[in-house]
């Protein structure tokens, strides 16, 4: 059935290969917060990522060989998918080494999780190629240290999104616990990132540091009815429960012409709307392909009057996370 000078693993039912050298990846986009959701929620985007390829080598160390793309650093302890992937070399230990080429899609400070598919894209793809030791959540808490460079903290919101795909909620990141929601099957989101930058570190500086009682219940709620909406395919009281009363209202100043955007997706059909990440990205989430079109129609004529230049991506919700595109 197999090659004679293959060697073979049985791991949940599939037969990995130990003898493969080279993976290429698809690292996907991701939306975290998701209006009340503040550093726990986050969802998996289907056709806006990164592709990675990561190959074995005979030095033992990890290297950066090439990017493409946007600009990022090649050195390893300044590159967030290099710290990632040597959290998990420092664990593992193998007898030789992995080299990463980036082919950078996704805008870093784009708020669409460009350095969470970084940091998640290199250690699925050297997980891959060492058999799976890891499971997901591992393979998230190795992640979360590449994200950390970038954020300042371990914040693990995009990066469990991109690695197990759909809704993910972070029950804790000490321990690290990444629990799997349901997404119904109708759902699309519509992003539009307009072409200016808003660094995470930034963004967090300018949040309270005391929320009003009435204000912190108000969200509890919300968050609690987003996630049952999400369990039931209950469209309407998902429409109902995505507002951010704590977060939106100071991280909305640094996005230029915020309201009338939001405004205007929810006119056009959107069951609502709010900040992917930190920004300057905004997402809404539609009922249907053809709902989801119009959001994209309408939003897109509230920036041509700006100047400000801006892309605008549709996408359904990508419930597998990272994929290979090819291994030999």
């Amino acid at each position: 059935m197999y090659e004679n000078n293959e060697i073979f693993r049985i791991k949940n039912n599939l037969v990995i290969s130990l003898k493969m050298n080279e993976i290429k990846i698809f690292s996907p986009a991701t939306v975290a917060n998701v209006a009340c959701g503040f550093d726990v929620l986050g969802f998996c985007l289907d056709n806006v990522g990164d592709e990675m390829v990561i190959r074995k080598t005979d030095k033992k160390e990890i290297n950066i060989t090439k990017i493409e793309g946007f600009h990022v650093p090649f050195e390893i302890q300044k590159n967030v998918a290099g710290v990632s992937a040597l959290a998990m070399y420092d664990v593992i230990k193998p007898d030789y080494g992995f080299e990463i080429e980036i082919y950078k899609n996704i805008k870093p400070g784009s708020g669409i999780g460009s350095s969470a598919a970084s940091a998640a894209g290199s250690v699925f793809g050297m997980n891959e190629l060492l058999g799976r030791p890891f499971n997901k959540t591992e393979l998230t808490q190795f992640a979360i240290k590449g994200e950390a460079l970038a954020n300042d903290c371990e914040v693990a919101d995009n990066v469990a999104a991109a690695l197990f795909g759909g809704f993910t909620l972070v029950k804790s990141v000490t321990p690290l616990e990444v629990l799997q929601i349901p997404s119904p099957q109708q759902l699309y989101a519509t992003i539009i990132h307009p072409q200016i930058e808003i660094k995470t570190s930034e963004a967090r500086a300018i949040l309270p540091k005391d929320i009003k009682l009435k204000d912190a219940i108000t969200q509890w709620a919300n968050f609690g009815s987003l996630i049952h909406s999400l369990h039931t395919n209950n469209y309407e009281l998902l429409r109902k429960s995505l507002h951010d009363v704590i977060i939106e209202p100071y991280r909305s100043k640094l996005i230029p012409h915020y309201n009338e955007l939001k405004k205007e997706a929810i006119n056009a059909g959107a069951l609502g709307s709010g900040i992917s990440g930190s920004g300057p990205s905004v997402f809404s989430l539609s009922k249907g392909i053809e709902n989801a079109n119009a959001v994209r129609d309408a939003i897109k004529k509230v920036y041509s009057k700006t100047g400000i230049a801006f892309d605008i991506h549709v996408s359904r919700i990508n419930k597998e996370g990272v994929k290979v595109i090819y291994s030999h």
